[in-house]
């Protein structure tokens, strides 16, 4: 004998077995756990990084350089180019914060300026070195032998050669120039990150997740990219991060030695370079203090900020 079920017990039993739907503004559970742990890696990285106190202050300052540089047009009291020659070697003080120089250029104006051009040059001479380097040493390192050893030799001939007459020596082969100058230090500072990254790959394309992405048939792109990348390009960042610091060195030294940007440009090296006429001169020495104390606390801004990094991203110090 068939019974046949009541249908208002059949509806409620179905209104309770029917599963639950995450709605339209709701993330599906493994995407929202994928956005938890990303938060926390970040807030983790961060929390080392403040442990230290001059990363901190230096990132400040960095933050800092950047606005000024951003503005400079705006904030700048005279023209950087503007030359007075009834009002040369004006001591610090009145209508010139930091006084003047040989041609009677107010020498604050041309700090701001050469702050401008020196975070210029350093960043992009950063990206261009970390994007070569990166690029030849995945390639030496994952694709080794011929490769590993064309790439191999050439960083061993760059990093062989003087980095101050390798780069004069490019200057020269392509004219004079800020674009000159960046291309010089990008030829001559990729072999280091190439490296760094050669020994990355070397220690990480053996990796148990390398060969199980392999064993379901990733090609070498996707490998390289998704999965090796990643986990390599810590050191090569950190780096490229304090190679800002010594690109701003190298153009202002070339720029001493009267090779690089134009004569008249205001760039620290050449503000040091007219100062130094003056050293012998009493109560002249803020023709050349002033820069190369920009100098120093760029560079020193920069390498704190690095040193902080390298606490934030080394797996080690978690």
């Amino acid at each position: 004998m068939t019974t046949t079920p009541d249908p208002a017990t059949a509806a409620q039993a179905v209104f309770v077995e029917a599963p639950e739907h995450a709605g339209p503004d709701e993330a599906p559970e493994p995407q929202k756990q994928a956005k938890q742990k990303s938060h926390g890696q970040f807030a983790d990285m961060w929390r080392r990084f403040r442990r230290n106190k001059l990363a901190l202050a230096g990132l400040v300052v960095v933050a800092i350089l950047i606005v000024i540089a951003l503005l400079q047009p705006f904030i700048s009291p005279y023209d950087p180019y503007d030359q007075n020659l009834l009002n040369t070697l004006a001591p610090p003080g009145g209508d010139h914060l930091m006084g003047t120089d040989a041609l009677g250029r107010d020498l604050f104006s041309g700090l701001l300026y050469g702050l401008r051009l020196a975070l210029l040059v350093g960043l992009l001479t950063m990206l261009g070195a970390m994007i070569l380097g990166t690029t030849l040493g995945a390639l030496a390192g994952f694709r080794g032998k011929i490769a590993d050893a064309l790439v191999m030799r050439a960083t061993d001939i760059f990093l062989a050669f003087p980095f101050l007459i390798g780069a004069i020596l490019v200057v020269r082969t392509f004219g004079t120039g800020v674009f000159q100058v960046i291309i010089a230090l990008v030829i001559l500072g990729w072999p280091t990150a190439a490296r760094l990254m050669r020994g990355q790959m070397l220690a990480l394309r053996e990796a148990e997740y390398v060969e199980a992405a392999r064993s379901i048939g990733a090609s070498d792109w996707r490998i390289v990219t998704r999965h090796i990348l990643p986990n390599a390009i810590q050191p090569v960042f950190i780096y490229s991060f304090t190679s800002i610091g010594i690109a701003v060195v190298a153009m202002a030294s070339l720029a001493y030695l009267g090779v690089g940007v134009p004569p008249d440009t205001p760039e620290w090296g050449r503000m040091i370079n007219m100062g130094i006429e003056q050293v012998r001169v009493e109560g002249k020495d803020f023709l050349w203090m002033f820069p190369s104390g920009a100098i120093c606390l760029t560079t020193l801004v920069f390498a704190f900020v690095a040193d902080g990094l390298r606490d934030a991203l080394d797996p080690k110090l978690r």
